[in-house]
């Protein structure tokens, strides 16, 4: 269910993101390492292999405005792969509808996140990354539904759709 507070930290992010503020007071626990992703670009690359908006949220955290990406509403049978790196990321059997404007998940793909934690926006958070490129994809939370009991809220941008192949 969208709330005022979903959607005011959310405009507050996106305000703060757009104007290249810093992120509100805090950062990733991962900031500051200097891990090393099996997919590793320079940052002139990233930001030729990337359009405007993925490389905002995948590389600078960035959250896109609620309701705005078409993976929100894809319906289809299919996979969600990280647009940095084209890793598999989501089954569409595990995506949900949270009423939270992003695409919502209840469980990844082994091995294809990692986890850090976002002390931004006043509050700490799990943030959600591609374990291949390290990309920003979102946060997790622990109100989805059954069996896992998570919510992957995930940016759009921060992914691509491959449909399954009809049978």
């Amino acid at each position: 269910m969208m709330t005022r507070r979903i959607l005011g930290l959310g405009a507050l992010g996106t305000i703060s993101a757009a104007l290249g503020l810093p992120r509100l007071f805090g950062q990733s626990s991962a900031a500051g390492e200097a891990k090393t992703y099996e997919v590793s670009y320079t940052d002139a690359e990233w930001r030729q292999r990337l359009t405007l908006e993925q490389y905002r949220i995948l590389r600078n955290h960035g959250t896109e405005r609620a309701g705005t990406n078409v993976l929100n509403g894809e319906k289809r049978k299919g996979t969600y792969a990280c647009a940095g790196c084209d890793q598999v990321l989501f089954r569409s059997e595990t995506k949900f509808e949270s009423g939270t404007g992003w695409p919502s998940f209840f469980q990844p793909i082994d091995g294809a996140i990692g986890t850090s934690t976002d002390n931004a926006l006043f509050m700490t958070r799990t943030e959600v990354h591609c374990a291949r490129c390290g990309g920003h994809l979102g946060h997790v939370f622990d109100d989805g539904p059954q069996p896992t009991g998570l919510r992957y809220c995930i940016n759009g941008a921060a992914m691509t759709f491959r449909a399954a192949a009809a049978v």
